[in-house]
């Protein structure tokens, strides 16, 4: 009788139990409740602007400069600047030797009458007469004399210069070339100077000579 009673409390306290249990499971809903806090107004974060630094690991990175600190090219009415004026010298002449060279090579004859240079005068005790083939070294020949005496009979001209060093003496000191050849290209060509005791050019000049044909300038010696 004692057993009967003690399985019907068991099975009362387990059905207690369920029951228990059944109603944890069970959820109220609770009603949301709206915040006044949360408005359309809201401000919305952005993440911050990178801090800006020119510092990558110690190395300072170069500022940009829209300005460039470049070289301004000096001014020049000749279009190019030249280190000494006997730069400037030397690039004329050279046009005019090109102009020379084409004459020569459309078959010029060169100059068939005698031509003279002028008469320059210096104070200085000698000069030094130079020459050379400012065109093609063809074998051009010529003759120099100095006051009619021959200086040197036949000398080619070559595109080195060459020359010879003269005693001046009172008065005119007239220098002759003769042209003895024109070459393989005519006609005879030179470019000649006259350079005083103090490396000072007298003058220069350059001539295209028909064969026999003399071209002559004269010192005077105060």
């Amino acid at each position: 009788m004692k057993i009967h009673f003690i399985y019907i409390f068991i099975f009362c306290l387990s059905l207690s139990l369920n029951a228990q249990i059944d109603s944890q499971k069970k959820s109220t809903p609770i009603p949301a409740i709206e915040s006044k806090k949360d408005t359309a107004n809201s401000s919305i974060l952005f993440p911050s602007n990178p801090k800006s630094d020119n510092n990558f690991g110690g190395l300072n990175s170069p500022k940009a400069n829209s300005e460039f600190n470049l070289p301004k090219k000096e001014f020049s009415m000749f279009g190019e600047t030249f280190g000494n004026p006997g730069e400037l010298y030397e690039k004329r002449l050279s046009k005019n030797m090109a102009s020379i060279k084409q004459e020569m090579y459309l078959g010029s004859k060169g100059s068939t009458t005698d031509q003279y240079f002028g008469d320059f005068t210096t104070k200085s005790k000698y000069v030094y007469v130079m020459y050379s083939d400012y065109g093609e070294q063809d074998g051009d020949y010529i003759n120099v004399s100095v006051n009619d005496d021959i200086i040197n009979p036949r000398i080619m001209l070559t595109n080195a210069s060459q020359g010879f060093k003269l005693d001046l003496k009172e008065g005119f000191n007239k220098i002759d070339f003769l042209a003895l050849t024109e070459g393989y290209l005519m006609p005879n060509t030179a470019f000649f100077k006259v350079v005083d005791d103090q490396q000072n050019v007298i003058t220069s000049n350059y001539w295209a000579l028909a064969v026999n044909v003399k071209a002559t300038i004269i010192i005077v010696k105060e």
